[in-house]
C-alpha cells in the first residue's frame, strides 16, 4: 500500500474513512473504526448499571478495611472448630451422594423420553422437554426452601432439592446425547422384534454410557458444593454452620467451615477426574 495509515492523526485514523491505494493500482475506502459506538455502548452501559445498582465507590472505599479484618480472620481458622464441622460435613456427602444417585437413575428414563429419535411421539416428547426446562430454571436454593415446607427441615429435604436439580440436568445433557448417536443398530434390534426400551439396552446405551456417567461425576462435584448452602433455607449441612458463624461474627469459625468445604472439594475434584479420564 502507498497510504501509511499509522503515520495518520489520530481522530482521522478513527472517524475519517480513508482512500488507501494498493499495489495494483487500485483506491479502495478504509472502512470507518467501530470502536468509537462500541465505547460509547460499553460506557451508556455501564452508567445505567451503576445508577440501577446504586453502586458507590466511595463507600468501597471507605469500609474496604473492614473487608480486610474479616478476611484476616477467616484465614486463620479456628482450628478447634472442627469436631462442630465434621457432622454437618458428611451431612453434605450424604445429601449430594444419595441426591446425584438418585437423580441420575430417575433422568436416563426421561431423557429417553425426550430424545425425539426415540420417542416419535409429538405431544409427550414436548411434555418432557417441558418439564425438565422448569426444572433447570428453578435454582437448587429455592427447590430446597419448597422442599423444606413440604417434608420438614432437615437433610431429606436438601436431598429431595438435589435430586429434583441432578434429574433436570443429567436428562437435559443425555438426551442431547442420545440424539447424536448412530441409530442403525437400535433400528436393526427393533427389526427383529425388540421392544423399544430392549433395543435401547442393547443398541444405544453402550454408545451413550461413557458420556452418561460423565454428566454423573460432573453433577456430583456440583452438588456438592450446592449442599453446602442449603442450610440456608433449613435443609441441613454445611450451609447451617455458616449462617450461624455470619450471624454471631464468627469468621475464625467460618474459616473453618469454608477450609474443611475446601478440602472436601479438592478431593472431590481430584477423584471425579480419575475416573472421567478413565472413561475417555
Amino acid at each position: 500500500m502507498s497510504t501509511d495509515v499509522s503515520k495518520m492523526p489520530l481522530f482521522d485514523r478513527i472517524f475519517k474513512p480513508q482512500e488507501i491505494t494498493l499495489e495494483n493500482g487500485h483506491k479502495v475506502l478504509r472502512p470507518r473504526s467501530r470502536m468509537p459506538l462500541i465505547a460509547f455502548c460499553v460506557l451508556t452501559a455501564l452508567y445505567i448499571a451503576v445508577q440501577v445498582t446504586g453502586f458507590d465507590l466511595k463507600i468501597i472505599l471507605a469500609r474496604g478495611n473492614q473487608l480486610g479484618k474479616i478476611l484476616s480472620q477467616i484465614f486463620h481458622p479456628d482450628r478447634g472448630y472442627f469436631n462442630k464441622v465434621v457432622g454437618p460435613l458428611l451431612d453434605t456427602i450424604r445429601m449430594s451422594l444419595i441426591g446425584t444417585i438418585l437423580g441420575c437413575l430417575l433422568g436416563l428414563p426421561v431423557a429417553i423420553a425426550s430424545s425425539s429419535n426415540i420417542n416419535k411421539n409429538r405431544p409427550t416428547l414436548l411434555f418432557f422437554r417441558l418439564v425438565l426446562a422448569i426444572m433447570r430454571s428453578v435454582p437448587t436454593l429455592i427447590i430446597a426452601s419448597i422442599s423444606a415446607l413440604v417434608f420438614g427441615l432437615g437433610t431429606f429435604a436438601g436431598t429431595v432439592a438435589i435430586t429434583i436439580f441432578t434429574l433436570g440436568i443429567v436428562a437435559k445433557m443425555l438426551f442431547e446425547s442420545i440424539e447424536t448417536i448412530d441409530m442403525k443398530p437400535y433400528e436393526a434390534m427393533q427389526s427383529f422384534g425388540a421392544t423399544t426400551l430392549q433395543a435401547f439396552w442393547a443398541a444405544c446405551m453402550p454408545q451413550i454410557l461413557p458420556t452418561y456417567l460423565s454428566h454423573s461425576l460432573y453433577c456430583f462435584e456440583m452438588n456438592v458444593r450446592a449442599a453446602a448452602i442449603l442450610g440456608y433455607v433449613g435443609a441441613g449441612g454445611l450451609g447451617i454452620l455458616i449462617n450461624e458463624r455470619i450471624g454471631w461474627r464468627d469468621y475464625n469459625g467460618l474459616g473453618m467451615v469454608l477450609l474443611s468445604l475446601f478440602v472436601l472439594v479438592l478431593i472431590i475434584d481430584f477423584v471425579t477426574d480419575y475416573f472421567r479420564s478413565k472413561l475417555s
